[in-house]
């Protein structure tokens, strides 16, 4: 696995003992600009190749071969149903901040199955794991790349009480299980933790759930620089939002909130669009 380079993203706010935790990330503001361009670029140069590929595909790539990763990691982001909404977008960001915040591993790329005749995979939007000395702690996540909180958190909480209804999560866990890259290491053991014979209730003992929800901020297009001032309103509007998301009625399993504001979430749609274009057409 790659060594995660520094982060566009800076942690303004994280409390992981808080029910649900909370952190909320943000690229602030450069040259009297929010850093839309460094947090696009970042997100394709430090995390695309390795959110669109297999574990040992993504092992296999080095100077030579990696242009052409990234160039078939591009068409394939295209080539998906799912790109006209810009949801795979929402999905890399989570990839991102798991790993640059959490330190996961990922288990599997759910991109990677899906293909041009919408032969998408259903269910939770990142399969993540952390390896706590033997055992491995689930990460499995759910995203909203909205401009709108109050919509993000009104269509995440229906979301997650259908995805955690015992039905539902053992097709999604079956799903996984097929899914799993035969050369990792920790394959055959998180195939026996996500196993029908195991009780629910014991694999969500060792199980988070990341909620990462994006959203047009009144904060941001007040600041051009990264402040005392803009770290106080940012605060603030973090924990807003927490509160709003806090009072819903959640699942009785461990939720880990993540908030990133956007200055707009179409200036960051169009920066991405970009660079995912000009990649393609290498």
């Amino acid at each position: 696995m790659s060594i995660t380079p520094p982060p566009v993203l800076q942690v303004v706010i994280h409390d992981a003992n808080s029910t649900p935790g909370l952190s909320g990330l943000c690229a602030g503001f450069d040259q009297g600009k929010w850093r839309v361009e460094d947090f696009a670029r970042s997100l394709f140069d430090d995390y695309m190749l390795e959110f669109c590929l297999k574990q040992s595909e993504f092992g296999a790539v080095n100077g030579q071969n990696a242009p052409y990763a990234m160039r078939n990691a591009a068409k394939r982001v295209y080539e998906t149903e799912k790109f006209k909404n810009r949801g795979e977008f929402g999905e890399l960001i989570l990839h991102a901040v798991l790993r640059q915040v959490f330190g996961t591993i990922p288990a599997i790329s759910k991109i990677y199955y899906k293909d041009s005749s919408n032969d998408t995979v259903k269910g939770f939007d990142a399969v993540h794991v952390i390896e706590n000395g033997d055992e491995l702690e689930l990460w499995i996540g759910e995203v909203k790349f909205y401009s709108n909180i109050s919509k993000a958190v009104t269509d995440v909480v229906k979301e997650l009480e259908i995805h955690t209804n015992a039905n539902y999560l053992r097709s999604e866990f079956l799903a996984i299980t097929n899914k799993i890259d035969d050369k990792w290491a920790r394959s055959e053991q998180l195939r026996l933790r996500l196993h029908e014979n195991n009780p629910l209730d014991e694999i969500f003992a060792r199980t988070c759930i990341p909620v990462l929800l994006t959203y047009d901020s009144d904060v941001l297009p007040k600041h051009v620089k990264n402040t005392d001032e803009y770290r106080k309103e940012i605060e603030e509007e973090f924990i807003k939002n927490w509160r709003t998301f806090s009072k819903h009625s959640l699942p009785d399993v461990r939720i880990h909130l993540i908030l990133i504001p956007l200055n707009t979430k179409a200036a960051l749609i169009e920066e991405l669009d970009r660079r995912l274009g000009n990649w393609k057409q290498i």
